[in-house]
Formats: structure tokens, C-alpha cells, sequence
């Protein structure tokens, strides 16, 4: 026998169909027009955790309000659970609207809702909302197309990560990741292993779209230690080569001026909301740069600096200026590859017995050295009867990740302070000097060689000069938008000059922009090629740099 249903519907009565209502990626200023109508009419609202709360005061205030969103760590409705209530509540009659963040169809797990609703026999409607997809990187100055870096992009969710085709993703050139602050390390460990550059840009943008916005760039190798200590949630995160355009997309960096939201009058009566009679609901919706002021902590805020180290390894000099304030381009004026051949490294490596000292003064020397030892089949056991010596607190902090502290450092993070302060004398003894192949100083080689050395002078790595500043940087030196320079070497100054001749800029170009040198010897070219120098670091290093930078800006916040 037939039971009655314990709600029956009478077909007589027509129920209010249920808004399925996209609140847009934060402040409620994103809302759409036809949304703040639907919620000046709600009798029952079921809205989401991430949902503007300013939102909640435009409903009526005889509004029901039921908050179903779902918080990490804590209770929450299960997704069947709002299914049923759903359907409950527009079964009561009342007009029902299920307020989501971002877009309704984006990650919002609207087809469940529907699917309910249609098995009830109930009626919907679609509004939908600006995804924070869009809109986070928008805000962050980061666009997602681009004519010549980004001609796609695709959105996925990382609340899963091990369900993603990452073979697929790694091969498109802008990805966008929602929900994750989480996911971000494995995201970046995925990318990398399925093909994707190291030194990839990456946006981790929190809290898109909102007064608590804050955005860290930085590379797939780089942005989960940058980010480590830091509660990220929620999160949209871009990979790609579109990230570098937010450098002079978003000259106002992450300062922003979010408008008010209307009050509840300027909406008129429930229902009616007229663009012409009602100005302050649609006019004040608008992104307003708001240029921070300098402070003593972010000396460099508002300062745009182009960086003109290689590719991979300006990475944490550029997170030293970001977290000074400044809007950092990567313009690499090096580019770091293998020499023209190998052989007369490995040959000195298959007579490293006979060499008393090991001389490295670079980072890429030290790293072509040990590439080279294990493509002999030899490992750091191999260096057990010679010593090392190094320029440089980087080049001994690289060394040290091959299991091997260097006997001798000079106090001095030059070159030429090696010789003169060697601990040791050189007379009958055999040096292994591995170096770049071509350009550099031969200061050291002939220091080396008159204290009765035998020198063996290997190329080890070759810096050459791009073919072409980035288009990024050619528009910023156009606009003269560049605040200051940095060179971390003579050969940087030099390729530099070169690359501004090819875009077909002269000299005074970049007139109004600092130089800013790492030491004597690059000063001295920056002098010979450009006829200044403005800052240059008292300790010769990339910490130096910045601090030279730092207390450049301040002296001219000084500065009347």
C-alpha cells in the first residue's frame, strides 16, 4: 500500500524557485547587480564560510540564516546534509537562496544541490559570480593571457592533488590552483617532476579580493620555503611566465583601497535596484591604487628594481627586495651553461691525486666541479687529500651541500684577497682553479702563478649575455619606471650595456635609475661604461647589495 509522503506538494502552489547565488572571490563590492537583487528578496539564506560577511546585512531582517560553510578541523554539514536541506527549505514555501563564494559552477559542488533539487521536483535558478579564479590574479596585477607568454591558462582545484593530471598540467603555459594554501608544496614537486622548470614563476595570493590581500611571488624551487611559516588559507596560486608582468601591471603592489559597501537604503525598496537612481551600488566598485608610504622596515616600498643576475640565481636576492617593499624584475643579464668542452676538467679530475688545493669562487663553479666528479663515478671522498678554498660565504654554503667545509675562506669576498691572505705557501704546490670559461679577471691566475704555483686552469662553466632584454623590462625603461639597477658582477654591467644597445636605448636611458654595484671591481665598470656609481655594498655580498640599496632609499626619503 501507498504511504503519503511527509511533504506532500500541492500542485495548486507554485514555490519560489532556489537561487543558486555566486558572492564573488571576497569583498562584497564584487557582487553582481542581479545578486544584490536576489538577496534584497531572501526569506531563507544557506551561505558558505567564505562568504563576505558584510553580505549578510543586506538581506531583510526577518531573513532566516543558516551557515553551512565547511571549516578545516571543525564540524560542518556534510554535502548531503545541505543536499536535504535544500530541499526541505523550498519545500517550506519561502524564497531559498544558497549563497556560494566565487561562482556557483566553479568548485562549488552546485551539480549535488541541483540533482536534489531536480529529484524534488523543485526549481532553481543560476547567478553567477567572478571566481576567484579571475579575479585573484587580477588583483595581484597578474594577468592569465598574454599575446606572447600565455595564449592559455587552466584552473584547477588542488584539494586533491594526487587525483590531477599533472603530465597534462605541466605542459600549459598558466595554471591556476584553487584551495591551495595546503597543497603548495606537493604542487611544486609535482610540476618539477613532470618537466617544468625549477625557475618557473609562482603567485601565492591570500585572501583574494579582500582589504587582507597579500600576494608572495617567487619560483617553483622557492615559493613553498618562502611561504612555510605562513597560514595561507585561502589561496589561489598562478604558475607561469605571467607572473613577471605583475612587476609593472601592478605598480602599486599589494596596497589596495577596497570601496565601501552601499548601505542597505541606497539599494531602494526589495527587489528594485536602479543603476541611475542608485549610483553608489554601482560607481564605487572600482580597484584604487594606493601607493604605501616608505617606512624605515620597507626602505624600498614603492621602488621598481631590475635584478640582472642569471635566472637561477636571483631567487633569493629578489625575495630579499620584495620583503624590503620593492617591485622586483628578474632581467637576467648572464646566462650560466656549459663550457665548450669538458675535457680539460675531467682530465684534472682524473688526476685530482696530484693537486695539494681546490680553489672555487663561485657558486657555478662549485656545482659544475661536483657534476663533473660524479659523471667520473667519484664522489667528495675523492677531495680527501686536498684542500678547498673558497671566495665567498655563498660559494662555501654551496660546498657545504656536497658534505665539505673549505679549509680557508678569505676575509675579504673578492678574489683578490685569496693570495694575499693564503694560509699556506703556494711554492711546488698544484692548484686546481676551475672557472668560467671566458671573462673573467685573470687577476687571480696571475697572482696564483707568482707566488711559484702550478695552476691548473680549467673552464668549468660558460656566462653568456642573452639575446634580448625581456619585453617586460624594455617597457618599464621606456615608461622610465625603473627606480634603481643591481649588478652582482663586471660581467652583468657589461651585458647589460649590451642588451640596452640591442633594444636600441643609449646610456642616459636609465638616467634616473640607481646603479647599484656588489663590490670595487663592479663599480669600477659601472664607472668606466656608464660614468657612475650610486650604491655600492660594504660587505661584498647579495646581503650587501640589498643593504646598499636599503640605505639608498632611505637617504632619499631624506632627501627634500
Amino acid at each position: 500500500m501507498a504511504t503519503a509522503s511527509p511533504n506532500p506538494i500541492d500542485p495548486s502552489v507554485v514555490n519560489p524557485p532556489v537561487a543558486l547565488v555566486g558572492a564573488g572571490p571576497g569583498h562584497g563590492a564584487y557582487l553582481t547587480l542581479q545578486a544584490a537583487q536576489v538577496l534584497r528578496q531572501a526569506e531563507v539564506l544557506v551561505h558558505d564560510a567564505l562568504v563576505d560577511r558584510a553580505l549578510l546585512d543586506w538581506i531583510p531582517a526577518t531573513c532566516e540564516r543558516i551557515d553551512v560553510g565547511k571549516r578545516g578541523g571543525q564540524p560542518s554539514p556534510s554535502q548531503p546534509e545541505i543536499d536535504r536541506l535544500l530541499v526541505a527549505q523550498w519545500r517550506s514555501g519561502k524564497r531559498v537562496v544558497r549563497l556560494k563564494a566565487g561562482d556557483p559552477f566553479v568548485f562549488g559542488r552546485a551539480s549535488s544541490e541541483i540533482q536534489a533539487l531536480q529529484a524534488a521536483g523543485a526549481t532553481f535558478e543560476l547567478i553567477p559570480g567572478l571566481s576567484s579564479a579571475l579575479a585573484g590574479p587580477l588583483l595581484a596585477g597578474i594577468p592569465l593571457t598574454d599575446a606572447v607568454l600565455s595564449r592559455c591558462f587552466a584552473v584547477a582545484s588542488a584539494h586533491e592533488p594526487d587525483e590531477l593530471h599533472w603530465e597534462a598540467l605541466a605542459q600549459l603555459e598558466t595554471l591556476v590552483f584553487l584551495m591551495a594554501g595546503r597543497s603548495l608544496p606537493e604542487i611544486t614537486r609535482q610540476l618539477i617532476r613532470h618537466g617544468r622548470s625549477s625557475v618557473t614563476p609562482v603567485a601565492v595570493i591570500r585572501a583574494a579580493a579582500t582589504p587582507q590581500q597579500q600576494v608572495w611571488t617567487g619560483t617553483l624551487e622557492s615559493i613553498a620555503l618562502q611561504t612555510e611559516r605562513v597560514s595561507l588559507s585561502p589561496a589561489v596560486v598562478v604558475v607561469g611566465e605571467v607572473v613577471r608582468l605583475r612587476d609593472f601591471l601592478a605598480p602599486w603592489g599589494q596596497g589596495f583601497v577596497l570601496p565601501q559597501l552601499p548601505e542597505l537604503h541606497e539599494l531602494g525598496p526589495a527587489g528594485a535596484i536602479d543603476p541611475v537612481d542608485h549610483p553608489p551600488l554601482v560607481q564605487p566598485f572600482m580597484l584604487q591604487p594606493s601607493m604605501p608610504q616608505p617606512s624605515i622596515a620597507q626602505p624600498l616600498v614603492g621602488k621598481t628594481v631590475l635584478v640582472t643576475r642569471s635566472l637561477n640565481q636571483a631567487g633569493s636576492f629578489t625575495g630579499r627586495l620584495q620583503a624590503a617593499g620593492a617591485q622586483v624584475l628578474e632581467v637576467p643579464a648572464l646566462e650560466i651553461g656549459p663550457p665548450s668542452t669538458w675535457e680539460p676538467l675531467d682530465q684534472a679530475i682524473a688526476d685530482l691525486q696530484r693537486c695539494h688545493w681546490l680553489i672555487l669562487t663561485s657558486t657555478n663553479g662549485v656545482e659544475a666541479f661536483f657534476s663533473r666528479l660524479q659523471a667520473a663515478g667519484k664522489d667528495s671522498r675523492a677531495l680527501a687529500h686536498c684542500k678547498v678554498a673558497v671566495v665567498g660565504q655563498k660559494t662555501a654554503q654551496c660546498l657545504q651541500q656536497f658534505g665539505i667545509v673549505p679549509d680557508f675562506i678569505p676575509p675579504d669576498f673578492i678574489a683578490d684577497a685569496l693570495v694575499s691572505h693564503f694560509p699556506e705557501s703556494l711554492r711546488d704546490r698544484t692548484v686546481l682553479f676551475p672557472r668560467v670559461e671566458t671573462g673573467g679577471r685573470d687577476v687571480l691566475v696571475k697572482e696564483l702563478s707568482d707566488q711559484g704555483a702550478t695552476l691548473w686552469e680549467v673552464p668549468a662553466y660558460e656566462s653568456r649575455c642573452p639575446a634580448a632584454l625581456t619585453p617586460e623590462a624594455i617597457a618599464l625603461l621606456r615608461a622610465k619606471r625603473v627606480d634603481a639597477i643591481t649588478f652582482a658582477s663586471s660581467k652583468t654591467v657589461k651585458n647589460f650595456l649590451i642588451l640596452l644597445q640591442r633594444a636600441g636605448f643609449e646610456i642616459d636611458q636609465v638616467a634616473g635609475a640607481c646603479l647599484a654595484s656588489i663590490g670595487p671591481q663592479t663599480s669600477q665598470t659601472c664607472r668606466d661604461l656608464f660614468d657612475r656609481v650610486d650604491a655600492e655594498a660594504r660587505e661584498y655580498t647579495l646581503d650587501g647589495l640589498a643593504e646598499a640599496l636599503e640605505t639608498w632609499a632611505i637617504a632619499q626619503q631624506s632627501t627634500p
